[in-house]
């Protein structure tokens, strides 16, 4: 099997391929934002290149996952389906949570924000008032989508692999329905870098009695899907954006707990490395040496220093993995004095 995070500028795009039964299969979580396909000047970016790959090999998509509503991850999906209208051959089945089917689980009315449009023409689905095809009919009329809810507890055998669901519950299921609003300006820049801290000085702070983590709010990232894949006896965790008081639900729900970790090859740290995503609690659940987060930090702050010293202070042995070449940007020299036994590593292919 390889697993490859794909450069997705701040966004989230991966690509898993293996063998089974000597057939090739493919799995696609997410697409980054629309650039990681071709931005306005048709630089072809990593998506667009991995979807060139599987063609010329005659392979197809067999799965992909799109995991919640925001731009840096499902963008440059759409562009794709908007440049390529012969996209749909290459798929074959879709995980994916609509409004529509939310909104019949609930016995609710639907929320317009969550009908996310393939705009003819358009580089971005959120720029343009412009009509198109509803994402949702383009999977229905190709037959690439069962309408299914994709939630925490559910199950699923596909390929030779197991999947269980940690994210989305119920609660948060529900919030995405009557809360969602589309996003009007997603390239606002949000919080300051914190790279000028040393680890140090974060685990001293959270040390303290008065500390206390604030999780994140948003509302599209609390829908995330996020799951354990498990292949050959061996368990891997994408957490897409989810927020970490769920996926710890999931894992107790699971029988996982601080006394009863689950032992991961690699985990996909939650939104970006952000600190309001990952707390200790959730990594005292998830026994693992490798964290792979995927960002270029050029947007909203992230990755943020905070969460990698919540890792090292969890786990000292931490390999922390970067999909672009942040490991001199994000630690200071007194950060490799302090701790030795970490590493950093600039790597996208496991």
């Amino acid at each position: 099997m390889k697993i490859k995070f794909l450069k997705a500028f701040n966004g989230d795009c991966i690509w898993i391929s293996f063998l089974k039964n000597d057939t090739p299969r493919n799995i696609l979580i997410d697409g980054g934002i629309g650039d990681t396909y071709k931005n306005s000047s048709n630089v072809k970016g990593d998506l667009f290149k991995m979807i060139e790959e599987i063609k010329e090999k005659k392979e197809k998509i067999d799965l992909l996952i799109l995991t919640h509503f925001d731009d840096d991850h499902i963008g440059g999906i759409l562009r794709w389906l908007n440049k390529d209208k012969e996209a749909f051959k290459l798929i074959e089945k879709v995980w994916f949570n609509s409004g529509k089917e939310i909104a019949k689980k609930f016995e609710s009315t639907e929320n317009k924000d969550l009908n996310i449009k393939i705009v003819d023409g358009a580089n971005d689905f959120y720029t343009s008032p412009g009509q198109g095809i509803k994402f949702e009919k383009y999977l229905r009329d190709n037959n690439l989508w069962e309408g299914n809810i994709v939630e925490q507890g559910s199950k699923y055998d596909l390929f030779g692999l197991n999947f269980k669901i940690l994210s989305p519950n119920n609660e948060k299921l529900d919030r995405l329905l009557k809360l969602y609003e589309e996003q009007k300006d997603y390239f606002t820049s949000g919080d300051e870098y914190d790279f000028k801290t040393s680890l140090k000085d974060f685990i001293e702070e959270e040390s303290q009695l008065s500390f206390k983590f604030k999780e994140d709010t948003s509302v599209a990232n609390g829908s995330s899907i996020a799951f354990i894949m498990e292949y050959n006896d061996k368990s891997y965790i994408f957490l897409a954006d989810a927020h970490p008081s769920v996926v710890i639900e999931g894992l107790n729900k699971l029988g996982y707990n601080k006394d009863n970790p689950l032992n991961a090859e690699l985990m996909k740290v939650s939104h970006h490395g952000s600190k309001f995503n990952n707390n200790k609690e959730l990594l005292e659940i998830i026994n693992t040496n490798n964290y792979l987060i995927s960002s270029n930090a050029t947007k909203h702050g992230l990755p943020n220093k905070r969460t990698i010293a919540r890792i090292i202070e969890n786990n000292p042995n931490a390999v922390i993995y970067f999909n672009y070449d942040l490991k001199d940007t994000v630690f200071l020299e007194q950060d490799w004095k302090d701790y030795k036994d970490f590493r950093s590593k600039m790597q996208n292919e496991f």
